[in-house]
């Protein structure tokens, strides 16, 4: 039997186990980890039998922004349902509600998914104050190395 709870630094340990399980996220180390949970609006996690198997982290300003990072699922547990049970957890979390809604970047493979609990693709033209539209562009910036 699963059980969804809000997770907290203490579970940094589970997390960091669970991340290693994915090249993409292998890199991340405990201390690092429970910096993030400690600084995460909201995070969540899905356990069986004591053992976190799914987690998510959302950061939000409660009023108009949330947005949802790092859902991960065991890869021993995919195809169960926990990626949904998290999803819908996070998706009806008590502390998000009021939040017009959420927001995430994920794969193009994972879509459907993601569809299969509420969200929709985001189109990426939007109405300007200006009058038209205009297509949106995801951006990055990535900090150099210390002492690089």
């Amino acid at each position: 039997m699963t059980t969804v709870r809000d997770l907290t630094p203490a579970d940094a340990e589970a997390l960091t186990a669970l991340y290693r399980e994915y090249e993409w996220w292998a890199d991340r180390e405990g201390a690092d980890v429970r910096t993030a949970l400690r600084e995460s609006d909201v995070a969540v996690g899905v356990e069986d039998d004591g053992d976190l198997v799914a987690a998510a982290r959302v950061l939000t300003d409660y009023t108009y922004y949330a947005t949802v990072f790092d859902v991960i699922v065991a890869a021993d547990r995919r195809g169960d349902g926990l990626g949904h049970e998290l999803m819908v957890a996070v998706r009806d979390h008590h502390d998000l509600q009021s939040v017009p809604g959420l927001s995430l970047l994920c794969r193009r493979g994972l879509v459907p998914f993601y569809e299969s609990v509420g969200f929709d693709l985001f189109d990426p033209e939007t109405e300007i104050p200006e009058g038209g539209t205009e297509e949106l562009v995801r951006m990055t910036y990535e900090h150099e190395e210390p002492g690089a």
